[in-house]
């Protein structure tokens, strides 16, 4: 990544969308630009978790905005991330789908410990250095994530379904700002978030941050009542409080410092905010500058090489958790990576990362049983949260792992991705070659595409000399039909 090359990050939060533009100077991020609307999508979910057709409207409406001002970066410059939300909805692809669409870029939907470590490096790579233990709260419309870190490292992170837009529509729907109303609230949050008590005690940080909206909006009301800038205490918190019900109803709330569109949800992140504090023993917290999509864009540098590639590391710490024979997953890996770089377009390297990734974890399914270890692993990278990973990327995956073996034709993929069928076609193959599970010999193998035909070859004498292999190649070439796609196998 070159100094001046513009990175944008695109965060699909519950109450607010925003857009972060920034430029990357010396290994910082320098922000040009920031767009926020307030879309409050999280509470257009209904009883049965679907988005209605005018809370999916409404983000449409601002990814058309954010488009117009994305138009010309490249993709691998611009990343989108969902969160809870997204998360919940029952409907959720078919708001993806048009999103990225109208956006031009994909959405990645991010897991609520993922949303977590990227809040983490977004809080942490706008503060001062130091070796302080750090706590990080960041309330959101419908989930609270907490971290426990140090300089650059979260060390903890987790994701609890509670948030200023959830609690402010549950407990203040009709905008009165009651004792018991607030009661009834934080006695609700602290139970969601009881579990944390183990964990993130006042002994394991020095400081706590609270970031993103609450925090900021909350922040910015006791600043301006006089307080210290940037901190909440909880003294403050309980001045808050008390002038919110002295107004009664949200519409009666003058309060120097607060902004129009958190009005309605203020009662909600207030109480949230209050059960934090009494949960955790926080007295004193700072506001931090950093949030979600701070971290996105340097998670957008961390994934430009393979060697800072957060994703690596965690899918070299699955195979190890899940007992993988790394060694034959290497050379699984070693020769679908070959086959592909043959046969694949050029600027295909995040799709050769991708199949090495999924070379790697073919087998981790073989620690639940042999018998169908193929969706066994993909059943795991389906329910995991994985560091550094999408929940679409971890889906990926779990294609790729389930269609290594068994029957092509039966696999549920969109046939029309060329390099979703190019990476299966590269691994079923490399299954094959290696199946003596030592390295096999493939010199004078080669795989091309010619429209919607993969053709693999090999050199004069190779299949008398490897009767087995060639046996499987020809295997694989009839597994093949009946698809969009053809494998077609020239053995010599």
């Amino acid at each position: 990544m070159h100094d001046g090359t513009l990175l944008a990050a695109v965060d699909l939060g519950s109450n607010s969308f925003r857009l972060e533009i920034g430029r990357f100077e010396h290994g910082h991020v320098q922000r040009v630009e920031y767009l926020k609307e307030t879309v409050r999508q999280g509470s257009g979910l209904d009883e049965d978790r679907n988005l209605s057709q005018e809370a999916m409207q409404r983000g449409w409406d601002c990814l058309a905005r954010f488009a117009e001002r994305l138009a010309g970066f490249p993709r691998a410059q611009v990343r989108a991330v969902a969160t809870q939300t997204l998360r919940e909805a029952r409907n959720r692809e078919a708001f993806l789908a048009r999103g990225g669409d109208i956006l031009g870029y994909p959405i990645d939907v991010v897991s609520g410990p993922e949303e977590a470590r990227l809040i983490y490096q977004g809080v942490a790579r706008l503060l001062p250095q130091s070796d302080e233990r750090r706590l990080v709260v960041d309330i959101g419309g419908r989930s609270t994530e907490l971290i426990l870190g140090q300089q650059f490292t979260p060390h903890a992170v987790a994701s609890f379904r509670v948030g200023s837009v959830a609690w402010s529509t549950r407990y203040f729907a009709d905008g009165a700002l009651t004792p018991a109303a607030f009661q009834a609230a934080e006695i609700a949050a602290k139970a969601v978030l009881d579990e944390a008590l183990g964990v993130y005690q006042p002994s394991t940080w020095e400081v706590a941050y609270g970031s993103s909206g609450t925090a900021g909006a909350i922040g910015d009301i006791l600043t301006a009542a006089g307080g210290p800038p940037g901190l909440i205490t909880r003294a403050g918190l309980d001045w808050l409080c008390d002038k919110l019900m002295r107004a009664q109803h949200t519409d009666r709330v003058r309060l120097d410092g607060l902004k129009e569109d958190r009005r309605p949800v203020i009662g909600g992140g207030v109480s949230v905010l209050r059960a934090v504090f009494d949960l955790l023993g926080i007295e004193r917290m700072q506001v931090a500058q950093g949030a979600l999509r701070q971290g996105v864009l340097y998670d957008l540098l961390d994934r430009e090489l393979p060697e800072t590639d957060l994703r690596t590391t965690t899918v070299g710490g699955l195979m190890q958790r899940f007992g993988v024979d790394a060694a034959h997953a290497q050379r699984v890996s070693q020769v679908a990576c070959a086959l592909f770089e043959q046969a694949a377009p050029p600027g295909s390297e995040r799709a050769a990362r991708k199949l090495d990734w999924a070379a790697r974890l073919h087998e981790i399914g073989c620690r639940i049983a042999h018998s169908d270890y193929h969706r066994h692993g993909a059943y795991i990278l389906d329910n995991t949260d994985a560091a550094g990973f999408a929940v679409s990327e971890l889906h990926h995956l779990g294609l790729l792992v389930l269609g290594h073996r068994g029957k092509v034709r039966k696999l549920e993929v969109d046939w029309s991705d060329a390099q979703l069928a190019l990476q299966l076609a590269c691994l079923r193959l490399s299954v094959a070659l290696c199946h003596a599970r030592r390295p096999p010999d493939t010199e004078g193998i080669t795989l091309s595409r010619k429209g919607t035909k993969f053709v693999v070859s090999t050199r004069p004498g190779w299949a008398a000399a490897y009767p087995q292999s060639a046996y499987l190649l020809r295997e694989e070439s009839a597994a093949w039909q009946r698809t969009p796609w053809e494998l077609e196998a020239q053995l010599r």
